[in-house]
């Protein structure tokens, strides 16, 4: 007797990882979209065909940014900008973290939000990893957005080759975490659209705090090496 025929069913054969799904209908909310990394990140997904919104506590100011960076990116008031955005890049200081996330919970309910906030510390000796109540910045948004899908990303990303005009291709990987594998699989797709990237899923949200302070090692690697240093994920 087969498997088969013993009523059982086939095991489903498992999905191509690099399977993803076409985000280029989606349009892309930016909160924090007049810093260094909101322009950047608006202005490569703006660049590569992606409908943006740009989000700042003053709509004047998101109004002004997003003139300056063209290719059709629109400003706004950050609840609109959430409001009226498929997927939600939360790019503001660490500082401003939960009280912007909290005042924003109805707007980003449903949502696929993607925390690149990363939590740092400055002295004499340079950058250092902070680790929050909950464990990371994207945990922490996870427990004040019970309501929305969050999902970490975005957070190795030299601002200043983002908005660096005369740059084609960013040479990186993006390191995606969440829950879900079909909201992760959104945001390995959009970090797709950006030439020279791609997205790598690294794996559910507790892992989020290592992934974020990564990127105090980033800013001592730049500063001995004067760069702009980026991932690669190797043998993938």
């Amino acid at each position: 007797m087969t498997t088969n025929d013993s009523g059982s069913a086939p095991k489903p054969p498992a999905k191509d990882p690099w399977d993803l799904p076409d985000v280029s209908g989606l349009t892309v909310g930016v909160l924090g979209g007049t810093g260094p990394q909101g322009r950047g990140l608006a202005y490569r997904f703006a660049r590569a065909g992606q409908r943006v919104i740009i989000g700042s506590r003053a709509a004047d100011r998101a109004e002004a940014a997003a003139g300056e960076l063209g290719n059709g990116v629109r400003g706004a008031d950050n609840a609109t900008c959430a409001r009226e955005s498929d997927v939600v890049i939360v790019a503001v200081p660490w500082d401003g973290h939960a009280k912007t996330l909290e005042s924003l919970r109805e707007e980003l309910a449903g949502k696929i939000v993607v925390d690149c906030v990363n939590p740092l510390g400055f002295d004499k000796k340079g950058a250092y990893a902070l680790k929050p109540e909950e464990g990371s910045a994207a945990e922490q948004a996870a427990a004040l957005l019970p309501d929305s899908r969050v999902t970490a990303a975005f957070h190795h990303l030299s601002a200043v080759l983002l908005q660096d005009e005369s740059i084609e291709e960013i040479d990186t990987d993006v390191l995606v975490l969440g829950e879900a594998r079909a909201d992760t699989d959104i945001v390995q797709a959009l970090a797709g659209r950006i030439a020279g990237m791609r997205g790598i899923f690294a794996g559910r949200l507790r892992n989020a705090h290592q992934v974020e302070s990564l990127v105090a090692n980033l800013i001592s690697v730049n500063r001995r090496y004067k760069a702009h240093a980026g991932l690669r994920t190797t043998d993938v």
